[in-house]
Protein backbone atom coordinates (compact mmCIF):
# COMPACT_ATOMS: atom_id res chain seq x y z
CA UNK A 1 0.00 0.00 0.00
CA UNK A 2 1.20 3.72 -0.65
CA UNK A 3 -0.11 6.47 0.03
CA UNK A 4 -0.65 9.95 -1.56
CA UNK A 5 -1.79 12.30 1.90
CA UNK A 6 0.33 15.48 2.31
CA UNK A 7 -1.18 16.37 5.84
CA UNK A 8 -0.78 14.11 9.00
CA UNK A 9 1.45 11.29 9.88
CA UNK A 10 2.37 8.78 6.50
CA UNK A 11 4.29 5.88 7.15
CA UNK A 12 5.35 4.66 3.68
CA UNK A 13 6.94 1.26 3.32
CA UNK A 14 8.69 0.95 6.60
CA UNK A 15 11.03 -2.45 7.09
CA UNK A 16 12.56 -3.29 10.36
CA UNK A 17 14.60 -6.59 11.22
CA UNK A 18 15.93 -7.59 14.36
CA UNK A 19 18.34 -10.44 13.43
CA UNK A 20 16.07 -12.86 12.05
CA UNK A 21 12.38 -11.51 13.04
CA UNK A 22 11.43 -9.33 11.00
CA UNK A 23 9.19 -7.04 13.00
CA UNK A 24 8.08 -4.76 10.03
CA UNK A 25 7.95 -5.63 6.04
CA UNK A 26 6.53 -2.96 4.36
CA UNK A 27 4.23 -1.44 6.45
CA UNK A 28 2.16 1.65 5.07
CA UNK A 29 -0.59 4.03 6.11
CA UNK A 30 -1.68 7.11 6.97
CA UNK A 31 -3.36 8.97 9.92
CA UNK A 32 -5.32 11.53 8.60
CA UNK A 33 -5.29 15.17 11.05
CA UNK A 34 -8.41 15.00 12.95
CA UNK A 35 -8.75 11.44 12.95
CA UNK A 36 -8.95 8.74 15.70
CA UNK A 37 -6.94 6.02 14.34
CA UNK A 38 -6.78 2.31 16.10
CA UNK A 39 -3.83 0.69 15.65
CA UNK A 40 -4.79 -2.95 15.34
CA UNK A 41 -2.19 -6.26 16.31
CA UNK A 42 -1.22 -8.98 18.53
CA UNK A 43 1.54 -8.64 20.93
CA UNK A 44 4.76 -8.62 18.72
CA UNK A 45 2.96 -7.45 15.28
CA UNK A 46 5.19 -4.54 15.21
CA UNK A 47 2.64 -1.54 16.60
CA UNK A 48 5.11 -0.71 19.17
CA UNK A 49 8.06 -0.94 16.89
CA UNK A 50 5.94 1.32 13.78
CA UNK A 51 5.79 3.86 16.99
CA UNK A 52 9.19 3.94 18.25
CA UNK A 53 10.40 4.24 14.34
CA UNK A 54 8.23 7.65 13.94
CA UNK A 55 9.60 9.17 17.57
CA UNK A 56 12.99 8.34 16.56
CA UNK A 57 13.41 5.82 19.43
CA UNK A 58 14.65 3.30 16.54
CA UNK A 59 15.46 3.64 13.25
CA UNK A 60 13.50 1.70 10.03
CA UNK A 61 16.37 -0.29 7.73
CA UNK A 62 14.43 1.35 5.16
CA UNK A 63 11.31 3.34 4.31
CA UNK A 64 9.94 7.00 5.41
CA UNK A 65 7.92 8.59 8.16
CA UNK A 66 6.54 12.60 7.11
CA UNK A 67 4.46 14.56 9.20
CA UNK A 68 2.47 17.13 7.21
CA UNK A 69 4.29 16.54 4.19
CA UNK A 70 7.88 16.67 5.35
CA UNK A 71 10.51 14.00 6.77
CA UNK A 72 10.19 13.56 10.19
CA UNK A 73 12.93 14.83 12.35
CA UNK A 74 14.59 15.80 15.61
CA UNK A 75 12.89 19.57 15.59
CA UNK A 76 9.46 17.79 14.23
CA UNK A 77 9.10 15.38 17.00
CA UNK A 78 9.31 17.99 19.22
CA UNK A 79 5.64 18.53 18.53
CA UNK A 80 4.77 14.43 19.05
CA UNK A 81 2.82 13.63 22.14
CA UNK A 82 4.36 10.22 22.89
CA UNK A 83 3.03 7.70 25.23
CA UNK A 84 4.70 4.61 25.57
CA UNK A 85 3.57 1.06 26.74
CA UNK A 86 6.51 0.53 29.27
CA UNK A 87 6.94 3.35 31.47
CA UNK A 88 8.74 6.30 30.92
CA UNK A 89 9.08 8.63 34.27
CA UNK A 90 11.41 9.27 37.60
CA UNK A 91 10.02 7.53 40.10
CA UNK A 92 11.92 9.64 42.83
CA UNK A 93 10.37 12.64 40.97
CA UNK A 94 6.83 14.99 42.13
CA UNK A 95 3.89 14.21 39.71
CA UNK A 96 3.62 17.95 38.93
CA UNK A 97 7.84 18.71 39.14
CA UNK A 98 8.41 16.12 36.22
CA UNK A 99 5.73 17.39 34.36
CA UNK A 100 7.43 20.81 34.26
CA UNK A 101 10.77 19.63 33.53
CA UNK A 102 9.28 17.31 30.87
CA UNK A 103 8.02 20.79 29.39
CA UNK A 104 10.73 22.44 29.41
CA UNK A 105 12.29 19.80 27.39
CA UNK A 106 9.49 20.35 24.59
CA UNK A 107 10.69 24.61 24.96
CA UNK A 108 7.69 25.40 27.24
CA UNK A 109 8.60 28.25 29.24
CA UNK A 110 8.62 27.50 33.06
CA UNK A 111 5.39 29.46 34.23
CA UNK A 112 3.14 27.98 30.89
CA UNK A 113 4.26 24.37 31.86
CA UNK A 114 3.91 24.79 35.14
CA UNK A 115 0.28 26.00 34.15
CA UNK A 116 -0.69 22.80 32.18
CA UNK A 117 0.90 20.34 34.26
CA UNK A 118 -1.58 21.85 36.64
CA UNK A 119 -4.56 21.48 34.30
CA UNK A 120 -4.23 18.54 33.63
CA UNK A 121 -3.33 16.30 36.73
CA UNK A 122 -6.82 18.28 37.35
CA UNK A 123 -8.70 17.19 34.53
CA UNK A 124 -7.14 13.52 35.35
CA UNK A 125 -8.03 13.69 38.64
CA UNK A 126 -5.02 13.81 40.21
CA UNK A 127 -4.76 17.64 41.82
CA UNK A 128 -4.38 16.03 45.46
CA UNK A 129 -1.39 14.10 44.59
CA UNK A 130 0.87 16.49 42.49
CA UNK A 131 3.21 16.64 45.64
CA UNK A 132 3.44 13.04 45.53
CA UNK A 133 6.71 11.33 43.67
CA UNK A 134 5.50 9.19 40.98
CA UNK A 135 7.07 5.98 42.60
CA UNK A 136 4.57 6.26 45.15
CA UNK A 137 1.33 6.15 42.70
CA UNK A 138 -0.79 3.18 41.65
CA UNK A 139 0.20 2.07 38.27
CA UNK A 140 -3.23 3.86 36.91
CA UNK A 141 -2.66 6.63 38.24
CA UNK A 142 1.12 6.28 36.52
CA UNK A 143 -0.38 6.17 33.21
CA UNK A 144 -2.72 8.97 33.86
CA UNK A 145 0.79 11.41 34.61
CA UNK A 146 2.19 9.85 31.28
CA UNK A 147 -0.80 10.70 29.61
CA UNK A 148 -0.63 14.21 31.24
CA UNK A 149 3.79 14.32 29.66
CA UNK A 150 2.07 13.49 26.43
CA UNK A 151 -0.38 16.37 26.29
CA UNK A 152 1.12 18.91 28.26
CA UNK A 153 2.79 20.66 25.32
CA UNK A 154 -0.18 20.97 23.03
CA UNK A 155 1.41 18.34 20.52
CA UNK A 156 0.55 18.25 16.63
CA UNK A 157 0.43 14.56 16.86
CA UNK A 158 -0.08 12.32 19.42
CA UNK A 159 1.25 8.35 19.63
CA UNK A 160 -0.03 6.34 22.28
CA UNK A 161 0.97 2.75 23.09
CA UNK A 162 -2.05 1.17 25.45
CA UNK A 163 -2.90 4.08 26.58
CA UNK A 164 -5.68 2.46 28.33
CA UNK A 165 -3.80 -0.51 30.12
CA UNK A 166 -3.91 -0.50 33.96
CA UNK A 167 -6.86 2.57 33.94
CA UNK A 168 -10.74 1.78 36.05
CA UNK A 169 -13.73 3.01 34.07
CA UNK A 170 -13.94 6.72 34.92
CA UNK A 171 -9.89 7.20 34.49
CA UNK A 172 -10.75 5.64 30.83
CA UNK A 173 -13.54 7.70 30.33
CA UNK A 174 -11.60 10.81 30.93
CA UNK A 175 -8.52 9.94 29.02
CA UNK A 176 -11.35 9.14 26.01
CA UNK A 177 -12.71 12.49 26.36
CA UNK A 178 -9.42 14.25 25.87
CA UNK A 179 -8.23 12.36 22.96
CA UNK A 180 -11.41 13.11 21.17
CA UNK A 181 -10.71 16.85 22.30
CA UNK A 182 -7.25 17.07 20.31
CA UNK A 183 -8.63 15.03 17.46
CA UNK A 184 -11.77 17.61 17.22
CA UNK A 185 -8.88 20.00 17.38
CA UNK A 186 -7.58 18.58 13.84
CA UNK A 187 -4.73 16.91 15.96
CA UNK A 188 -4.19 12.88 14.30
CA UNK A 189 -4.33 10.79 16.89
CA UNK A 190 -2.60 7.20 16.35
CA UNK A 191 -3.28 4.84 19.86
CA UNK A 192 -3.10 0.90 19.72
CA UNK A 193 -4.87 -0.78 21.75
CA UNK A 194 -5.95 -4.87 22.69
CA UNK A 195 -9.38 -3.26 24.05
CA UNK A 196 -11.51 -3.71 20.62
CA UNK A 197 -14.69 -2.39 21.85
CA UNK A 198 -13.01 0.66 22.51
CA UNK A 199 -11.50 1.34 19.65
CA UNK A 200 -15.07 0.56 17.63
CA UNK A 201 -16.25 2.93 20.16
CA UNK A 202 -14.24 5.98 19.69
CA UNK A 203 -12.09 5.44 16.14
CA UNK A 204 -13.55 6.20 13.05
CA UNK A 205 -10.58 4.81 11.31
CA UNK A 206 -8.71 1.44 11.93
CA UNK A 207 -4.85 -0.08 10.84
CA UNK A 208 -4.43 -3.86 11.27
CA UNK A 209 -1.78 -5.64 11.17
CA UNK A 210 0.10 -8.71 11.54
CA UNK A 211 3.62 -9.97 11.83
CA UNK A 212 4.54 -6.62 10.35
CA UNK A 213 2.11 -6.59 7.63
CA UNK A 214 -0.47 -4.62 6.77
CA UNK A 215 -3.80 -7.33 6.58
CA UNK A 216 -6.45 -4.55 6.73
CA UNK A 217 -6.88 -0.34 6.53
CA UNK A 218 -9.46 2.13 6.61
CA UNK A 219 -12.72 3.56 8.30
CA UNK A 220 -14.42 0.88 10.26
CA UNK A 221 -17.97 1.38 8.47
CA UNK A 222 -16.07 1.06 4.73
CA UNK A 223 -14.77 -1.97 6.30
CA UNK A 224 -17.63 -3.74 7.52
CA UNK A 225 -19.64 -2.90 4.49
CA UNK A 226 -16.70 -4.43 2.24
CA UNK A 227 -16.21 -7.65 4.72
CA UNK A 228 -19.50 -7.88 5.98
CA UNK A 229 -20.79 -11.58 5.44
CA UNK A 230 -24.75 -11.72 4.68
CA UNK A 231 -26.06 -12.22 8.39
CA UNK A 232 -29.32 -11.91 9.90
CA UNK A 233 -30.93 -11.06 13.18
CA UNK A 234 -33.87 -13.42 13.31
CA UNK A 235 -36.79 -13.20 16.35
CA UNK A 236 -39.28 -15.55 16.64
CA UNK A 237 -42.15 -15.93 18.89
CA UNK A 238 -42.03 -19.00 20.31
CA UNK A 239 -39.66 -21.57 20.44
CA UNK A 240 -36.42 -20.59 17.69
CA UNK A 241 -37.37 -22.15 14.52
CA UNK A 242 -35.38 -24.77 12.58
CA UNK A 243 -34.12 -22.59 9.57
CA UNK A 244 -30.91 -24.78 8.54
CA UNK A 245 -32.49 -26.34 6.07
CA UNK A 246 -34.04 -23.20 3.99
CA UNK A 247 -32.17 -22.71 1.05
CA UNK A 248 -28.91 -20.39 1.09
CA UNK A 249 -28.38 -20.86 5.24
CA UNK A 250 -24.94 -21.54 5.39
CA UNK A 251 -25.18 -21.43 9.00
CA UNK A 252 -27.16 -20.87 12.11
CA UNK A 253 -26.03 -19.37 15.71
CA UNK A 254 -28.05 -18.82 19.32
CA UNK A 255 -27.77 -15.39 19.56
CA UNK A 256 -29.05 -13.01 22.59
CA UNK A 257 -32.70 -13.09 23.60
CA UNK A 258 -33.59 -16.31 22.31
CA UNK A 259 -32.40 -14.61 18.46
CA UNK A 260 -30.84 -16.40 15.60
CA UNK A 261 -27.95 -15.33 13.61
CA UNK A 262 -28.21 -16.96 10.18
CA UNK A 263 -25.73 -16.71 8.22
CA UNK A 264 -26.70 -16.79 4.12
CA UNK A 265 -24.54 -17.43 0.76
CA UNK A 266 -23.82 -14.28 -1.37
CA UNK A 267 -26.54 -15.08 -3.88
CA UNK A 268 -29.23 -16.44 -1.90
CA UNK A 269 -33.02 -15.19 -1.56
CA UNK A 270 -33.32 -13.54 2.17
CA UNK A 271 -36.84 -13.92 1.60
CA UNK A 272 -36.89 -17.28 1.33
CA UNK A 273 -35.19 -17.34 5.39
CA UNK A 274 -38.06 -14.63 5.85
CA UNK A 275 -41.02 -16.55 4.89
CA UNK A 276 -39.84 -19.80 6.78
CA UNK A 277 -39.25 -17.53 10.20
CA UNK A 278 -43.48 -16.26 9.48
CA UNK A 279 -44.37 -19.96 9.06
CA UNK A 280 -42.80 -20.79 12.49
CA UNK A 281 -44.43 -17.67 14.57
CA UNK A 282 -44.63 -13.93 14.44
CA UNK A 283 -41.49 -12.54 13.11
CA UNK A 284 -40.45 -10.01 16.10
CA UNK A 285 -36.51 -8.98 14.17
CA UNK A 286 -35.59 -9.81 11.29
CA UNK A 287 -32.52 -7.26 10.44
CA UNK A 288 -28.56 -7.60 9.14
CA UNK A 289 -25.97 -8.12 11.69
CA UNK A 290 -22.95 -5.99 11.29
CA UNK A 291 -19.53 -7.43 11.91
CA UNK A 292 -17.84 -5.86 15.00
CA UNK A 293 -14.43 -4.80 14.98
CA UNK A 294 -13.10 -8.03 16.61
CA UNK A 295 -14.41 -10.10 13.94
CA UNK A 296 -13.34 -7.77 11.05
CA UNK A 297 -9.80 -8.47 13.23
CA UNK A 298 -10.08 -11.97 13.51
CA UNK A 299 -11.22 -12.50 9.84
CA UNK A 300 -8.17 -10.09 8.28
CA UNK A 301 -5.76 -12.20 9.79
CA UNK A 302 -7.38 -15.45 9.33
CA UNK A 303 -7.07 -14.21 5.63
CA UNK A 304 -3.32 -13.12 6.27
CA UNK A 305 -2.41 -16.20 7.62
CA UNK A 306 -3.76 -18.79 4.91
CA UNK A 307 -2.11 -16.01 1.97
CA UNK A 308 1.45 -16.39 3.85
CA UNK A 309 1.25 -20.58 4.05
CA UNK A 310 0.09 -20.40 0.32
CA UNK A 311 3.32 -18.52 -0.44
CA UNK A 312 5.52 -20.49 1.78
CA UNK A 313 3.94 -23.95 -0.44
CA UNK A 314 7.33 -24.43 -2.81
CA UNK A 315 5.63 -24.02 -6.65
Amino acid sequence: MTTDAADGLVLSDLHRRFGDVAALSGLSFAVEPGSLHGFVGANGAGKTTAMRIVVGVDRPDSGTVTLDGAPIDARGRRRVGYLPEERGLYPDMRAHDQLVHLGRLHGMLAADAADAATRLLDRLGLAERADDPVGELSQGNQQRVQLAAALLHDPDLLLLDEPFSGLDPVAAEVMAELLVEHAERGVPVLFSSHQLELVERLCDHVTIIAEGRLVADGRIAELRRARARRRLRVLVDGPAPDLSGVAGVEAVERGTEGALLVTLAPDADDQLLLDAARAAGPVRAFAPVEPTLAELYRDAVTESDAESDAEEVPA
